[in-house]
């Protein structure tokens, strides 16, 4: 089931309860193959997403920006660091860098990010589905599948396959 992204944010809002409740249980008892489950079930996902369709990360959230993103990106535009920073990026609540506003400054019209080949880590790697010990990012997990529609799926698929 590929969700359309408009119905996305409620199809998690109704599901919400049930995914706590069964991220609290995996994170109590994780299985010992977790992380193979988790990586299988990214690559169905992603064999079967388009991110060029729906780029609804780059166009609802912003990542964080490490010091080293800020570097190689501001490298790649050939800027100074602190010119970079000036000019695309806030400091957030939590004393992260981050972008000044969404959607992505970075987003083209059709959906090609104008940095990909130096995005930063954390769109490098979103949804984060596929990461190690993905028990420990449960939280994310819950405002991911309400973002993704790839993520949804492998949380839905990870509930029929991990009991």
């Amino acid at each position: 089931m590929q969700p359309k992204i408009e119905d996305l944010p409620k199809l998690a809002k109704d599901k919400h309860n049930e995914t706590k409740k069964f991220f609290t249980k995996l994170k109590k008892k994780p299985p010992k193959n977790l992380d193979y489950v988790m990586q299988e079930l990214h690559e169905e996902a992603f064999e079967r997403t388009d991110c060029l369709q729906c780029a609804n990360c780059c166009k609802t959230t912003g990542p964080l920006f490490t010091p080293k993103d800020i570097e190689r990106i501001a490298k790649h535009f050939k800027m100074k660091q602190q010119q970079f920073i000036d000019q695309y990026l806030r400091v957030d609540e939590e004393n992260d860098y981050v972008l000044q506003s969404v959607p992505c400054t970075f987003l083209d019209a059709d959906n090609y990010c104008l940095i990909y080949d130096v995005r930063p880590k954390a769109c490098r790697e979103f949804p984060h589905t596929d990461r190690k010990k993905f028990q420990q990012i449960t939280n994310l997990t819950l405002k991911n599948v309400a973002i993704c529609p790839a993520a949804f799926n492998i949380v839905e698929a990870m509930k029929q396959r991990i009991k």
